[in-house]
């Protein structure tokens, strides 16, 4: 979703709401138009007509929508306006000085709101058909404040969508109070609700403004903390469309600079301040749990990918973060990954084993040897971290356990290879008495499988088990291919795992290799920025000098 700049300049709101529809003979009566549709954009003229008009598509229902433009240079603005001019239900605002971020242009759409209920839409993503209709349903019905959907996140260009938050949207749910379910605290999307216009004037919710990234924790939390009933719809409402290769990216996804990570630690203590003087604890409790679970993960895998400066910056400033939590806050689910992440900052004054902990903060996560043990035999992170207690890890079952695979792949002209080592983890994978794995490679684009294997896990040491599984190069075919591993124990359970990828640097080496499916084709297996295991293969002569001419063309820039 791209962040728009914004400043306090707004049309008035009309005095009363938009009159309903006269109903034509003999038709169903339309729903009412109850619904404003605030779409915020800035410069984005490539994208705002499409989610215009992915809002006005929803049907009657929605009674406006409000265009804020915040003072865009590329024209915009004169789009938004040919378009109104076709069309009564558009409104269309400009701001007179661009503000810099999501918050103001927001505000601006919730002043000039006339509906029972308004919503918001980023010029660069849409609403799926039928979201407002979904939403509004519920929130009629329950009489809830919030009502909430289903966010995708679709990759662009590949298309490939992954649901965001879905365990909180499996089916629909009224709840009296946020209390009652902590876990709303994880989604901190705000375009992907519907508001009662009212609960927000009269509580005074509102965005940050200006430049204040990572808006949407800190209206969220206000949201929370004035108590609503909300209503969970499993409908998809939002498709928030993330353009990876865009020449400007959004403010959520551009992490590369440490004033990112800084605003996210703004917002996340604002949002914790606002829920504790609420009183509503156990919410501000578990926004502190998906800061550990969440926010630390995603930016501890992508430490090793930035340079020293930015690594000494990221480690001094979350160490202060952390040092704001309470032992309660650590008492919750201390075996989790995000924790133990937390602990290994905590306890170095410098930054350090960078690459074990990005195997840890993957998903799901691998704890990579070596397993010391302190002269008691217990469980820590390491002999010279020995105040970082592993302990916890002990009391979770096989397949809770973050488990270390390891994967090598050497592409071949008749049998390539994929092999795997399973690590033993204090103990817990032999008392769980590892037999098989199920091995799948899943395609990036659109998520199909291929190449699906089960194969036995033989002990091969003390302390690792072994599998060797024949990859079939030229029927996985062209794409990038992610290596899926299911662990099966003779207890029944099972573990979902991915492979830490042997010479994991990202440079393992690409191999020309003849198909006689294909006449040739090259394969490159290489590490993700989570350290696993992953396989780009393009076929034909043709594919090959496609990935031939795209490796020069980097080269010479």
């Amino acid at each position: 979703m791209q962040p728009t700049p914004r400043d306090p300049h707004t049309e008035p709101p009309d005095p009363s709401p938009a009159p309903d529809p006269a109903p034509q003979p003999g038709a169903e009566p339309a729903p009412a138009p109850r619904v404003a549709v605030v779409v915020i954009g800035y410069n984005d003229r490539a994208h705002v007509a499409h989610a215009v008009r992915s809002a006005l598509s929803q049907g009657p229902a929605v009674a406006e929508v409000i265009a804020v433009d915040d003072c865009s240079t590329d024209g915009s603005d004169r789009l938004l306006a040919r378009l109104a001019a076709g069309e009564p239900r558009l409104r269309v605002v400009r701001r007179a000085v661009n503000s810099g971020g999501c918050g103001s242009p927001r505000n601006t759409g919730i002043d000039a709101a006339t509906t029972p209920y308004v919503m918001f839409l980023d010029s660069d993503d849409i609403l799926p058909a039928g979201a407002v209709d979904a939403l509004l349903a519920a929130a009629t019905e329950t009489g809830a404040e919030v009502t909430s959907g289903l966010c995708v996140r679709r990759e662009l260009p590949s298309g490939s969508e992954q649901p965001w938050q879905a365990p909180l949207y499996t089916e629909r749910t009224v709840l009296a109070h946020p209390s009652r379910h902590p876990r709303l605290i994880n989604d901190t999307l705000c375009v992907n609700k519907l508001y009662r216009t009212g609960f927000l004037r009269e509580h005074g919710i509102r965005f940050p403004e200006g430049r204040f990234l990572y808006e949407d924790f800190v209206f969220t939390a206000r949201v929370l903390a004035a108590g609503p009933r909300v209503a969970l719809v499993p409908d998809r409402v939002y498709v928030w469309q993330v353009r990876r290769s865009a020449e400007r990216l959004s403010l959520s996804l551009d992490r590369g600079h440490i004033a990112n990570w800084t605003a996210r630690l703004e917002a996340c203590t604002l949002a914790y301040d606002i829920l504790l003087s609420a009183g509503q604890k156990e919410l501000a409790r578990a926004a502190r749990a998906k800061f550990l679970d969440h926010e630390m993960r995603m930016y501890a895998r992508e430490l090793g990918l930035r340079d020293a400066h930015y690594q000494r910056a990221w480690w001094a400033r979350t160490r202060e973060y952390l040092e704001h939590y309470d032992a309660a806050d650590w008492a919750l689910n201390p075996g989790a990954p995000g924790r133990l992440l937390a602990r290994v900052v905590m306890a170095s004054p410098e930054p350090r084993d960078l690459a074990r902990l990005r195997e840890l903060a993957a998903r799901p996560a691998r704890l990579l040897p070596p397993y010391a043990r302190t002269a008691d035999g217990d469980p820590v992170w390491s002999a010279d971290l020995p105040q970082v207690s592993l302990a916890p890890l002990s009391d979770r079952p096989a397949a809770a356990l973050p488990l270390a695979v390891d994967a090598e792949l050497r592409p071949r002209a008749r049998a390539s290879l994929l092999r795997l080592r399973l690590h033993e983890l204090y103990g817990k994978v032999a008392e769980a008495g590892p037999r098989e794995v199920d091995v799948v490679w899943q395609a990036r684009e659109n998520e199909h499988t291929r190449g699906r294997a089960t194969v036995a896990l033989t002990p091969s040491g003390a302390d690792t088990w072994s599998a060797v599984v024949p990859v079939d190069l030229a029927r996985l075919g062209s794409g990038t291919w992610d290596l899926r591993l299911t662990l099966r124990f003779a207890d029944g359970t099972r573990r979902e795992v991915t492979a830490h990828a042997l010479g994991g640097d990202g440079r393992l080496r690409r191999r020309a290799v003849p198909s006689t499916v294909h006449g040739v084709l090259l394969a490159q297996p290489y590490a993700t920025h989570s350290g696993a295991l992953a396989l780009r293969v393009a076929t034909g002569v043709s594919g090959v000098l496609t990935v031939v001419r795209g490796r020069l063309r980097r080269l010479l820039h």
